[in-house]
């Protein structure tokens, strides 16, 4: 649906420079080539940030005419996007950790002078989940900080919607909190659990890090595969159960 109103006039203004002044491939400097402009809105109010975007002039180089957009730009918004990417955290901490529905959070939006249609926060919370998801498959940001700590403990639990739906089955790294492997399957078998926890295994063993210990609901396929992939590490129920 298209805006109905006009955007209201920009309260601050910033201007966004790319931090490369020589072309990757020639060293040649990099020429500006244009002003780009865009608004974002942010809890502070609504920004137009002023892009100088740069370029190559060098013919023979392969980068030429190549754009190199600022930065920082990055820090602000998602590419094309509106709104800031403190409102879109803030829209998926009231989401995921309180819980509220989606005109509970364009309420509270618009009650700190956010102005957007309540199609939008639908919206803005995919683009939440698509960044979680990628913060947590970023397996080398995952190992350099499991490498740092030294030592780990893995807690293991199966999430099931309703009955007769496939069972996600997570594993999580209780010292950093961080989710190692979410696996979804139609079945809970040991052999299926098994094979979540030997692949929990193959990603740890190069880290060369030590297994402290593992925390999981007291089923007996749970407890058969943990003693079969992990022998030795003590194993514990959690504090619900």
């Amino acid at each position: 649906m298209a805006r109905r109103h006009p955007r209201p006039q920009a309260t601050h203004e910033k201007t966004l420079t790319p931090l490369k002044e020589r072309c990757e491939s020639c060293s040649h400097p990099l020429w500006v080539a244009k002003h780009s402009h865009r608004t974002v809105l942010m809890w502070s109010g609504l920004w137009k940030l002023t892009l100088v975007v740069r370029h190559c002039i060098e013919p023979t180089c392969p980068r030429f005419h190549q754009r190199y957009r600022p930065e920082e730009e990055g820090h602000w918004a998602l590419p094309h996007g509106e709104l800031g990417l403190e409102v879109i955290a803030l829209i998926g901490s009231w989401r995921f950790r309180e819980h509220r529905s989606v005109p509970e959070i364009h309420q509270a939006l618009q009650a700190r002078g956010i102005t957007i249609a309540q199609r939008s926060v639908t919206y803005l919370m995919q683009r939440y989940e698509e960044l979680v998801a990628l913060r947590i498959t970023d397996q080398e940001r995952i190992k350099a900080r499991l490498q740092k700590q030294g030592s780990v403990i893995l807690a293991l639990d199966g999430l099931q919607p309703d009955v007769g739906h496939e069972v996600l089955w997570v594993v999580r790294e209780c010292l950093s909190e961080e989710i190692l492997l979410a696996r979804p399957l139609l079945s809970s078998t040991q052999g299926d659990i098994t094979a979540v926890l030997q692949e929990v295994k193959q990603l740890l063993e190069p880290l060369k890090v030590s297994i402290k210990g593992i925390i999981s609901d007291g089923e007996e396929t749970i407890r058969s595969a943990v003693a079969f992939v992990f022998p030795g590490v003590p194993h514990q129920l959690c504090q619900f159960h």
